[in-house]
């Protein structure tokens, strides 16, 4: 079994002017609601495999959140530019074709509208619309990444925040 869990990053800063829409930090609540959604993931699974993230400021926070919770060093998280400028399906099944099938479960760190899309496509059932912070996975009875088609997978479990103001 294959597993990919989305992990959408958390609330950031407002966009001003003089700071790009890329180096936008995540606010002290969006760093606490992370901090609480790792926990609550941790919960479920002991491991997050080999984590993915978006090089954009919040995600790479986010991503540096969830791996503290459970351990990981910092420089075992990829960073793959794909995930802030070209996400999509395309770019996931590459993404995936880089995976080593010894690896049973990704877990990727992103932003919307693909956070949404990606799942929504990836579960037979539908996904939908991904929080700040939420985290969904799915499962995959394959034993390769690449049989991994759109409408093969299944929900295991949707994680939102208690309250998103």
């Amino acid at each position: 079994m294959k597993k990919i869990i989305f992990v959408r990053h958390g609330r950031a800063e407002d966009q001003v002017s003089g700071i790009s829409d890329f180096e936008r930090s995540l606010t002290v609540k969006g760093k606490i609601i992370s901090r609480q959604m790792a926990r609550r993931l941790r919960e479920r699974e002991p491991d997050l495999g080999q984590m993915i993230t978006s090089p954009a400021f919040r995600a790479l926070e986010t991503a540096y959140i969830f791996a503290g919770e459970f351990g990981i060093k910092a420089e075992n998280i990829k960073i793959d530019s794909n995930i802030y400028y070209k996400s999509g399906m395309k770019i996931l099944f590459e993404m995936l074709e880089s995976v080593s099938d010894e690896t049973h479960t990704i877990t990727l760190f992103g932003h919307n509208p693909s956070f949404t899309e990606m799942p929504d496509r990836l579960s037979k059932d539908g996904c939908e619309f991904l929080t700040k912070t939420s985290v969904v996975c799915l499962s995959f009875q394959t034993k390769t990444w690449s049989d991994i088609k759109p409408d093969g997978g299944k929900i295991e479990y949707f994680l939102k925040p208690e309250k998103q103001s």
